[in-house]
């Protein structure tokens, strides 16, 4: 299967999601469509799948290689693929990994371990990513939550894990702190093995790409991906200008895929599809639940002020 060799993790890699139909198995013909969709936009570097955006912690191991093998049967050859490893013990994160492999994956999104929430160290932390190196030579991004979290990395550990671990390539920034953020791009991005800090501060994505990240990564590309590569661009080309006005765009849908509870931001995401005529329904796995209609109500006003929907479309709600 396709594999881009020596893909390096950086700029605008959006993360898709996946529909579900009405008895909850994986639409695959409509999956098909939304990574041709995702695909045909102008400047991406990759595509990120069983992430959190295809709610990944509902999808059993079958299902997660199906994932990537449509992936890849429809858009391999044009863009890498980035698998997700998302997995409570770090056999069966290494297991992931050697089947993200056989896949034809280019690089891999580690998640935290679930068991971190409850207390963590360096030792723990690199014991996890070698497990998985050890059974892979793709390059690995380490996804870094808040602190808060207890499954984010400390700024030491955080670099043995970029020291002691080779193939970490970059990292998915959503430490939600901006001192803390931008000592990560300062810092990363200058080690003598330089670490990618890709950004998926979604909320404030704006001000995030001008501390100097390389790249992002966010389940919003799976609706505004064209936005997000013309605000990279912009930003890259210290166009500040250009840049605020493509800000002004992403602020409304921001501001309701990002809104409390956090959790239903993918759900958030389905619903726009379906209100832009690109998905069929917005059906997720339990815990998950339906949106009401108010909130339906205001994620078609936010595509409307984003310039995405005219103000007259029929409400698919």
């Amino acid at each position: 299967m396709p594999r881009h060799a020596s893909y390096v993790p950086h700029g605008v890699i959006p993360a898709v999601l996946l529909p579900f139909e009405n008895d909850l198995s994986i639409d695959e013909q409509s999956f098909r469509k939304h990574l041709r969709d995702v695909a045909a936009v102008e400047g991406l570097s990759a595509i990120t799948i069983n992430a959190h955006s295809t709610e990944v912690a509902s999808c059993t191991f079958d299902e997660q290689r199906r994932v990537l093998d449509i992936a890849q049967d429809e858009i391999g050859s044009k863009l890498p693929l980035i698998n997700g490893i998302w997995a409570d013990g770090s056999i069966e994160a290494a297991r992931l990994a050697k089947m993200a492999v056989q896949g034809g994956a280019s690089a891999l999104l580690v998640f935290p371990p679930a068991p971190f929430t409850l207390g963590q160290n360096a030792a723990m932390a690199l014991a996890h990513f070698k497990r998985i190196a050890d059974a892979t030579d793709l390059p690995l991004i380490a996804f870094q939550y808040p602190l808060a979290t207890g499954q984010g990395y400390p700024k030491d550990t955080l670099l043995q894990m970029c020291e002691q671990v080779p193939t970490i390539r970059a990292i998915k920034d959503w430490i939600g702190n901006v001192p803390h953020h931008e000592w990560h791009v300062r810092t990363l991005q200058n080690l003598p093995r330089p670490v990618n800090v890709l950004t998926t501060h979604s909320s404030w994505l704006f001000p995030s790409l001008v501390t100097g990240c390389n790249g992002l990564l966010s389940g919003s590309g799976s609706v505004i991906a064209d936005l997000q590569a013309k605000l990279f661009r912009a930003v890259q080309a210290n166009d500040l200008a250009e840049a605020k006005r493509l800000n002004d765009r992403i602020e409304p849908t921001a501001r309701v895929f990002y809104a409390d509870p956090f959790v239903d931001m993918h759900n958030r995401m389905k619903e726009a599809l379906v209100l832009l005529g690109k998905l069929p329904r917005a059906t997720v796995r339990p815990p998950l639940v339906k949106l009401e209609r108010a909130e339906i109500a205001r994620i078609r006003q936010a595509l409307i002020e984003a310039g995405l929907l005219d103000k007259n479309a029929r409400d698919a709600a």
